[in-house]
């Protein structure tokens, strides 16, 4: 199939900032005395808001998640990603690749916040690929795994989803694509931070791949 368009998501596609994610979160529920193990906070989190997991924060730590306390998390988050942040191996030159490949035709469609993806893809060098095309979730009547963001990305470079080739990596993320009606790519090296090949063919990937090198040939 020759693709439109290509969307991306950020978080364990672009950046490998899962793991420092899951670290700051998981020291805060940790203080607001749910004594959760770090791979039992990733398993909750992987791919979700943390706002959209609010009912299950309260219920194990007893107190409300106030604005307050997502001020302090983004804060803390936001610092640890500025000094611990790198870009997910092959990457970046995979898209670039893409980005003269397909004409620009390429956009950002993540499930985080704006300051979030802003700051990972200045801090890895990939705004000037997709400035003027990145879309938040924060910013959409559903994030993933609803189709909204990837909706709104494919309506803004004016192609249908159905043309898009989505580059995923978590099932939650990969229900968006395939909701969207997009093809849906699995990145999947292994490891924490990404959902496995089982699960991600169990939701309707219709392609795996391990490195992102690969990726520019996939599309082709």
């Amino acid at each position: 199939m020759k693709f439109a368009a290509v969307l991306f998501d950020c978080d364990g596609v672009l950046v490998d900032s899962e793991g420092i994610t899951n670290r700051v979160l998981h020291a805060m529920l940790q203080e607001r005395g749910w004594p959760l193990s770090a791979q039992e906070c990733m398993d909750i989190f992987l791919g979700r808001m943390v706002r959209d997991r609010q009912d299950v924060i309260e219920q194990h730590t007893g107190q409300p998640m106030t604005e307050e306390w997502l001020a302090d998390f983004r804060q803390r988050r936001d610092l640890a990603l500025e000094a611990d942040l790198l870009a997910i191996p092959n990457a970046v030159a995979a898209v670039r690749q893409v980005h003269v490949q397909f004409g620009a035709r390429i956009a950002c469609a993540s499930g985080a916040d704006r300051v979030k993806i802003d700051l990972q893809l200045t801090k890895v060098g990939l705004m000037d690929c997709f400035e003027g095309r990145i879309f938040s979730g924060h910013e959409m009547p559903r994030s993933k795994p609803f189709p909204d963001v990837y909706l709104a990305a494919a309506a803004a470079l004016g192609v249908p989803a159905s043309a898009c080739a989505v580059i995923e990596d978590t099932v939650t993320g990969s229900r968006a694509g395939v909701a969207a009606g997009a093809t849906v790519f699995g990145y999947c090296p292994g490891g924490a931070g990404h959902s496995t090949a089982l699960q991600l063919r169990e939701v309707g990937v219709h392609h795996i791949f391990s490195d992102m090198a690969l990726l520019p040939a996939l599309l082709a």
